[in-house]
């Protein structure tokens, strides 16, 4: 069953053809100053600082979003996402973003309802329509521990969570995207079974290649939209066909969504990273 499969994607990079946070402070005008405190405090306190900055300029929490709505999503992403939905597969966000920006760009594509869990820094608007934004993890109260990370979120701990919890009972498969630093560590978490889809050339690519024999998924890269949504759904249809879902159902909803077709003619092969 299609419902076997939980596929969690990060998302800067990933659903989206940007880093977010570099996004807003470019957008609106606060590249200098970002760079001149970075080297000073963790980056969600600098992030939280420049939210500030612009409240006190006069910058408005709808203005903010407005520059949201206008990052780029990378192209077929937005479409894999809503094939893979409604497939019946359960979707989830783990991304070092935070809460507001993720939220206000998945509802502006329509594709906030597809997901089941947004894991990411908790932000909110306060009383004086100021957007604040804090770490994951409070990391100066407890250290998450993991020396792979960075010490406000290890998304390895997320996986880890998700995998124990009661709502995954049943499921059989990971596939999780990703593309940073970060999206390395939940890759060490993942089994035989299940598939990682990090983004050539990217850092968390790089460090795969580093070291193949570490990881127990197979590995399935991607360079761009078309590609991820190509493997994506390959390997949901692999899945699902496995599990005694005829061709006919899903065909039906490609045809719906204009996807991969039922036939592996035309297709990318799917090409492991050795282990």
């Amino acid at each position: 069953m299609a419902d076997a499969i939980l596929v969690v994607f990060d998302f800067d990079k990933t659903i989206i053809d940007c880093d977010s946070d570099n996004w807003v402070v470019d957008e609106l005008g606060l590249t200098d100053l970002f760079q001149r405190l970075l080297p000073t405090m963790p980056w969600n306190t600098l992030m939280d600082k420049m939210m500030a900055e612009l409240h006190s300029s006069g910058r408005s929490v709808e203005e903010i979003a407005d520059c949201l709505r206008r990052a780029p999503v990378i192209p077929r992403a937005a479409e894999a996402i809503k094939t893979a939905y409604a497939l019946g597969c359960e979707l989830r966000v783990v991304s070092d973003a935070n809460v507001f920006f993720i939220e206000t760009i998945l509802k502006h594509h329509g594709l906030l309802e597809c997901f089941t869990e947004i894991n990411t820094n908790p932000s909110y608007v306060d009383e004086e329509r100021r957007l604040r934004i804090f770490p994951h993890h409070d990391f100066i109260t407890c250290s998450h521990g993991c020396g792979l990370c960075p010490p406000n979120m290890c998304k390895g701990k997320v996986i880890d969570r998700i995998q124990a919890s009661g709502f995954t009972k049943g499921k059989k498969q990971f596939i999780y995207l990703g593309d940073g630093q970060g999206d390395y560590c939940p890759s060490l978490r993942l089994s035989e079974g299940d598939y990682m889809m990090p983004r050539k050339n990217y850092p968390c690519w790089n460090l795969i290649c580093s070291n193949p024999q570490l990881l127990k998924p197979k590995v399935h890269e991607w360079s761009n939209g078309e590609e991820l949504e190509k493997i994506l759904l390959q390997l949901i249809r692999r899945s699902i066909t496995a599990n005694g879902i005829s061709a006919n159902q899903f065909l039906a909803v490609d045809c719906q969504y204009r996807s991969v077709p039922v036939s592996d003619r035309g297709l990318p092969w799917l090409l492991d990273i050795p282990h």
